[in-house]
This record gives C-alpha cells, sequence and structure tokens, in this order.
C-alpha cells in the first residue's frame, strides 16, 4: 500500500465511472476507492466506501484514516455544500473548487451579476424574487424568453419559454407550486439566445489552466432534439459548431475574464471550470456555467486527452499547483457516447429490469461502458439491474466523427433491457455540418 498513490472519487454515476477510467488510463499503480461509487467502478477494481456517512467531515475522516493522497469530487451537490473547504481544513488534497467558487453554478444569479459586472458576453437578464414583478416584466418583454431557478435543479432549473403562457406556467411552477423549493426563490429571466450550443471544459489550478476538446450535449429524450429536457442523452467531442478560431475568442473573451473575475470576487477557482455556450451571431455567449464535468460530456471528452489525470488533478488540488508542467496530448479523431435510459424516463420509471450484453459490448474495440443508474447481485456482482433514469453511456473512438457513432452504436445493439431507450441521431449534426 505505502507505494502507491491513492484516489478517492465522490459520486456514483457515470461520469464518476469516466473520471476512475481516465485515472486508470495511465502507468501509474493506483489504489482507487469511491463514494459511493457505483458496481462498473466496482468492476474496474475501484473499493467502495463500505462505512456509514452521514456527512462530509464524516468522508474527511474516512480519508484522513485511510491515508488518501487525493480526492476528486464529480458532482455538483457536495462542491456546492463545501466538502472542499471541509477536507482542506484537515489538510486532505481535493480536487474541486471551494464553496465560494461553487456559487459559479450554485446560484445563477451570482453567475449572470458576475458576467455583467465583468464584461462577459451572456444573455440580457433580470433577477426577481416575487412573481407579480416578474410576470409584469414578461408581459413587457414578450416572448420567448428562458426562465431560471437560481439553485441547483439537476439540470433541469432552465426553462425554455417560447410563448408568454409558457412563461406564465413557469412563474406558477415555481412561485405557486414550489417544484423547485429553496432553488426557485430567486429567478433569472433572459432573454432567449439562438445558435448552437457547445460545452468547454477548463482544467484550472486557480492561475493557469487547461482546455479540453470541445463537446456537443443533446439534452432532450428524443431523436431531432424532441421531447422533454433530461440530465443529457449522449455527447460527442470535438464539437465543430466552436472552430479553432472561434476557440480563439472564447478563450481570450470568456475563460481568461472568468478566472480574473473569480479572483477578483475572492474565490479563486481551482477545479473544472464548465463553460456552456451558445454560438450566436454575434460570437460567443455563456448559458451557464457548472463546476463540474458534464454527465454525459465527461464520457466522450476524458477518452480524448492522453495524460497522468492523477498527476493533473493533484496539481488543482495543491495551494502552489500548477497545471502547465503536465503531459498533455489531444488524439486526434472523435469520441461519442450514447445514453441508454430506463423507459419513461425522465418521468416515473421502472427499475429492476435485467441487463444483458455488457461485456459483448466492451469487447469491441474502441468501445467503453459507463455505468450509470445500475445495481448489482450474485456472487460475483455479475447479474446487472437498472436501478436509475440514465442507466448506462456507450462511447466509441473513430478516426472521423461517422466511424465513432458507428461504433458506438455497434456497442449500444449488444446491450438489452426491458424499455431501454436511446437517441438514434447522437452527433448527427456534427456529421452534417
Amino acid at each position: 500500500m505505502e507505494f502507491m498513490d491513492s484516489v478517492l472519487i465522490v459520486g456514483g454515476g457515470g461520469r464518476e465511472h469516466a473520471l476512475l477510467k481516465a485515472l486508470l488510463r495511465t502507468d501509474r499503480a493506483l489504489c482507487t476507492f469511491a463514494y459511493p461509487g457505483n458496481p462498473g467502478m466496482e468492476r474496474d477494481g475501484c473499493m467502495l466506501v463500505d462505512q456509514e456517512i452521514k456527512g462530509w467531515g464524516d468522508l474527511a475522516d474516512w480519508a484522513e484514516a485511510n491515508e488518501v493522497n487525493l480526492t476528486v469530487v464529480g458532482p455538483e451537490v457536495p462542491l456546492a455544500e463545501g466538502i472542499v473547504d471541509i477536507f482542506k481544513k484537515r489538510g486532505l488534497l481535493v480536487f474541486g473548487p471551494s464553496k465560494a467558487a461553487a456559487r459559479i453554478e450554485g446560484s445563477k444569479v451570482f453567475a449572470k451579476k458576475l458576467m455583467k459586472k465583468y464584461g462577459i458576453p451572456t444573455a440580457g437578464f433580470e433577477v426577481f424574487t416575487a412573481k407579480d414583478k416578474a410576470l409584469a416584466y414578461i408581459e413587457g418583454k414578450g416572448a420567448p424568453l428562458v426562465v431560471k431557478v437560481d439553485g441547483l435543479a439537476a439540470g433541469k432549473g432552465a426553462i425554455v419559454c417560447d410563448t408568454l403562457d409558457e412563461a406564465k406556467a413557469a412563474l406558477a411552477d415555481i412561485f405557486d407550486k414550489k417544484s423547485f423549493g429553496a432553488a426557485g426563490e430567486s429567478v433569472v429571466i433572459e432573454e432567449k439566445m439562438s445558435g448552437e450550443e457547445a460545452s468547454v471544459f477548463v482544467l484550472a489550478d486557480g492561475k493557469g489552466y487547461k482546455i479540453l476538446p470541445v463537446a456537443q450535449d443533446h439534452k432532450r429524450i428524443g431523436d431531432g432534439d424532441t421531447g422533454p429536457n433530461t440530465g443529457g442523452m449522449g455527447a460527442y467531442a470535438p464539437a465543430g459548431a466552436v472552430s479553432a478560431k472561434m476557440m480563439t475568442r472564447v478563450e481570450e473573451e470568456i475563460v481568461v475574464p472568468t478566472l480574473a473575475a473569480m479572483e477578483k470576487e475572492k474565490a479563486r477557482y481551482r477545479g473544472l471550470l464548465y463553460v456552456g455556450l451558445m454560438m450566436t451571431k454575434e460570437g460567443p455567449k455563456v448559458v451557464e456555467y457548472n463546476c463540474r464535468f458534464g454527465d454525459p460530456e465527461a464520457q466522450a471528452v476524458l477518452p480524448l486527452v492522453h495524460c497522468d489525470w492523477y498527476e493533473a488533478f493533484l496539481e488543482c488540488a495543491k495551494a502552489n499547483g500548477s497545471v502547465s508542467g503536465v503531459e498533455w496530448s489531444v488524439e486526434p479523431g472523435y469520441c461519442v457516447s450514447v445514453v441508454m435510459a430506463s423507459g419513461g424516463y425522465p418521468g416515473k420509471i421502472a427499475k429492476g429490469k435485467a441487463i444483458t450484453g455488457i461485456d459483448v459490448a466492451e469487447g469491441k474495440d474502441g468501445v467503453d461502458v459507463y455505468f450509470a443508474g445500475v445495481s448489482a447481485t450474485g456472487a460475483k456482482k455479475e447479474k446487472h439491474k437498472t436501478s436509475g433514469g440514465r442507466v448506462l453511456a456507450v462511447s466509441a473512438k473513430g478516426k472521423t466523427l461517422a466511424k465513432a457513432i458507428a461504433s458506438a452504436y455497434e456497442g449500444v445493439a449488444e446491450i438489452k433491457f426491458e424499455g431501454a431507450q436511446y437517441r438514434t441521431d447522437i452527433g448527427a449534426k456534427g456529421v452534417k455540418r
């Protein structure tokens, strides 16, 4: 044990499984732990924390007792709750932004005001805490509009309203029905931007940064971007929506000013900054920020980057670390990730459906299967069943986007469970381009 570096991954979804696979792709001998983790992570040799954890302080105790060298936090909720600050107080190294820096995702109001103050391009907006004033505003403005709740809402807090009736219904949902709870106490109403969306991931050490390949997510449940929004039904990278010339603008007009703004606001940004962009006629504008990797974008972006991820995450976690010295190369070609979801998702789902074909899919060249809503039973935990909305993500690489798409869907075709649903057009926009 003493010669091995050890990592604790916080989270248990597809993104966290992708982080584990990325960490394991180097020659470094690593001892890996996860809380709560998932059966796919366990299958890859990761040990799940088997102690009762009642709060992040308990997890910090566990990490300290088990001499964990580095903790990597996957989801936004622990970050917004200040897990990084709790670990740092114990002298533990942790990858992710502080509670103050995580407000960039945790509060839409904070993020929009930050962009306004520092001249970072985004949609025009107003903030409301009372329904009557918000109603008066939308009636004066007219549709289309986007209504966003201030707090975290599992990726479902931005409501695109093409008509005034839709906007009124959204406000009734937030203020009268309190569908979003405390997250909806403040509301941002903004202009609806048009263009193509893209996701840019920035690995930040507080001063320096590295930009990962640009991804494009597919939010809606149905082909052709139809039906309700989801947590994400698939992604591909690199996305052609952002050319190299446009990427320079994103870096100069958005990435650098955002990191500088956070420094000025005394919330130095360390960890992963996710910039959700709209490529408008005027140029790139920020739709939203997130304080962590996207899911399923991580499953499409991480396989394309060749580096020692342990070293990269460690440099971002250290007080005076620097990512500039990390050996880093991006593979030419593409990676596509297709999400397989339970029947009924994103609404009411049935759980406990037997899953077959995972091994066959993973046996195909360049295909990876990431577990999310999966439970495992049997003596060797070899029997898999569905346990959530998004069940698995199947990723594949290819020299061309068309080849990567074909390989990913070959993998998907091998996996079966009752009611399985997935989009058949992940990456199609990119091929058209």
